[in-house]
């Protein structure tokens, strides 16, 4: 996750090991010209819920539930998986998934999940930057991308984007 942040602010990762010595990551990031003028706040509107089944897919326990209560409590029926495999398994089983959530191990999973509904609608959830390696899963037939850690605006945001597309 560190490396997507870095990355998508423009900056890069040394690191220098020795054996017996240790290891140091330094972390370089653009500086910055001129002094940012802060806007002030908005209170932006929380998008609004649904009721369509969605299946959520990551190797993480902590990050399913926290996906899983975040969409549940926006409305929506959520299914989860522990990985790609699991989550084919229950999409050919449930009758109805309305939108797959895998994390961006689950690039396999987006193309069997296609070759068995061409219109699937598959967002990816990733700690890496939108350039890196989601920009395949996004080229392979991914409707979109969701950032990790999740900011539960944007999202809820996506979500309903993808869903309300035809």
């Amino acid at each position: 996750m560190v490396y997507g942040i870095v990355k998508s602010h423009h900056g890069y990762i040394m690191c220098y090991s020795e054996p017996g010595e240790g290891t140091v990551f330094k972390i370089y990031l653009p500086a910055i010209e001129k002094e940012m003028q802060l806007e002030e706040a908005k209170e932006e509107e929380m998008p609004i819920g649904g009721t369509e089944t969605i299946l959520l897919v990551d190797d993480e326990e902590p990050i399913r539930e926290l996906g899983k209560n975040t969409l549940a409590r926006f409305g929506y029926k959520v299914i989860i998986a522990p990985d790609g495999e699991s989550a084919l398994e229950l999409y050919r089983e449930k009758n109805k998934i309305d939108l797959i959530m895998p994390g961006m191990g689950g690039r396999k999973c987006l193309e069997k999940l296609l070759k068995i509904n061409h219109r699937a609608r598959v967002l990816i959830a990733s700690g890496y930057s939108v350039d890196g390696p989601t920009k395949k899963a996004l080229e392979a037939g991914a409707k979109g991308f969701i950032s990790k850690p999740y900011d539960i605006k944007q999202m809820l945001k996506v979500v309903r984007e993808t869903l309300d597309k035809d």
